[in-house]
């Protein structure tokens, strides 16, 4: 296990080249690697420890165990309202009188690992296919430069190489920046449908779960109900039929002991809490993106923040010379670049190009 761990731990190391926003890196990087955790957690917890542990008199305890878990336990929702120790034994325990519609079955438990790799997987895919769609153009157009430890001579050499690609491939850049936009917009849909899909696998009770934490410490005493447990029983019931020796069908009523659900709970109340913050970076990310595809008087100010060593004029300047794709290179190789060799190379391309548009006209 953690051998496992540390092998994700490097999906956490600082990138010297980075072609992404660090809210896009959250979604891809840190909440994947958080769910594969939780995964690997739940699965040992599940497979080497003991998942559950069945209240039965007269029965062996490994097999009704074994069918308790392999199917499904219940609890009677309206029982979770009732004072424990007087009213129920625990919280959901209650006889249901004959009333099987009125049990409330949980059958989630034993997907809960499979579910969490799943999501893991989801949420590496906009990096995947963000990726493969780069294909190293930015570190190929760095080389080397965001260490100024170099000769002049080479440094020279370098900023001509890149000169020369970014004025022979002028205006051929929007399909790049359009298609890493569409991957960081695959990050929001995909935490929303993840959310949904939550909701949906726990019979509509994510949405509100941690919501009701969170009021759970402002209700009194003698009307709480924990929401935790109520997600995720600790202990539930399960009712299971054998022939006796005459061949009538006898019934067992076993109370189960769920020890599992301590770290389901603690896990999705971190997930709803991290998915909901991750939701409200990623909106926000999407109206920061807006603004630089319709409003582009932002975009010099933006350039401006990311190489503080520029004069503002420049960037005014430059960026009315070149369209969006073009303007996005420049701003990601502002934060990949040694800052004073980009202001240098900056303020040569400027003046190339005003060179340039001059001999046009």
């Amino acid at each position: 296990m953690y051998k496992l761990l540390g092998d994700l731990g490097h999906y956490l190391k600082w990138q010297e080249i980075s072609t992404d926003s660090m809210v896009f890196r959250l979604h891809n990087h840190f909440t994947t690697v958080l769910l594969f955790t939780c995964s690997m957690v739940i699965t040992a917890t599940q497979y080497v420890g003991n998942p559950i542990s069945c209240i039965v008199k007269g029965l062996p305890p490994h097999p009704i165990n074994t069918y308790c878990w392999i199917t499904s336990t219940f609890t009677m929702p309206d029982a979770f309202n009732r004072q424990v120790g007087v009213e129920v034994a625990h919280p959901g325990v209650a006889n249901d009188f004959g009333d099987v519609d009125a049990r409330k079955y949980y059958t989630y438990y034993q997907w809960v690992c499979f579910v969490l790799f799943f999501q893991a997987v989801m949420c590496y895919v906009p990096q995947w296919l963000w990726n493969l769609w780069e294909g190293g153009l930015i570190n190929a157009l760095v080389m080397g430069m965001n260490h100024g430890l170099d000769s002049e001579e080479n440094i020279q050499k370098k900023k001509s190489v890149l000169m020369d690609y970014l004025m022979s491939h002028i205006q051929n850049h929007n399909s790049y920046v359009y298609r890493y936009f569409a991957c960081e917009a695959l990050c929001l849909v995909n935490i929303f449908l993840q959310m949904y899909m939550m909701n949906r696998f726990f019979d509509g009770e994510f949405f509100s779960y941690g919501l009701r934490v969170l009021q759970f410490s402002d209700v009194p005493q003698e009307e709480r109900m924990d929401p935790m447990v109520y997600v995720f029983p600790r202990v539930t019931k399960c009712i299971f039929h054998k022939y006796g020796a005459s061949g009538t069908i006898q019934t067992h009523d076993s109370l189960c002991v769920l020890p599992l659900n301590i770290v389901n709970e603690k896990t999705y109340i971190f997930i709803w809490f991290w998915f909901t913050i991750l939701s409200a970076l990623l909106i926000g990310l999407m109206v920061y993106r807006a603004a630089i595809i319709f409003a582009p008087v932002v975009r010099p100010r933006l350039l401006h923040l990311s190489s503080r060593l520029l004069s503002i004029e420049t960037c005014y300047s430059i960026s009315k010379k070149i369209d969006l794709g073009d303007w996005w290179i420049l701003y990601v190789l502002s934060s990949n670049i040694d800052s004073l060799i980009y202001r240098d190379f900056l303020q040569e391309l400027t003046k190339k190009m005003s060179d340039l548009q001059s001999v046009s006209a």
